[in-house]
């Protein structure tokens, strides 16, 4: 972390590309339908490609195996899922927390709480 005595203006309108790290990171390593945090997660299409769905952050989340096979090819209504959140763009802070996941506490007042994004469960 770098002070500074004057404001410097960053550019925040660097599109990220979606991974699935950052993906899973973003949903508290958590099934967006069901909540769960066990088994093997994957990554699903909100609107399924097959209709026109882009893979963009808003359009794609995290999802357990179970609920992604029986989610299939349809929508929610269809599916009669609900997503427990709705789906955006991670906060930069996300990536930071991805390449140091140990932030130290001196950096804590600089980050405006912030620093607690979401990172990985303790295996």
């Amino acid at each position: 972390v770098i002070r500074l005595v004057t404001y410097i203006r960053v550019p925040r309108s660097v599109q990220r590309k979606i991974s699935r790290r950052a993906l899973f990171a973003r949903d508290g390593w958590r099934c967006v339908y069901c909540g769960s945090n066990g088994g093997r997660l994957t990554l699903d299409h909100v609107v399924p490609r097959s209709r026109g769905g882009d893979s963009v952050w808003e359009n794609v989340v995290t999802s357990c195996a179970p609920c992604n096979l029986r989610k299939g090819n349809r929508s929610l209504e269809e599916a009669g899922f609900v997503l427990r959140h709705p789906p955006r763009p991670p906060t930069p802070v996300l990536f930071i927390r991805l390449a140091a996941p140990h932030i130290p506490q001196g950096w804590q007042p600089y980050l405006g709480g912030m620093a607690t994004a979401t990172s990985a469960p303790a295996a």
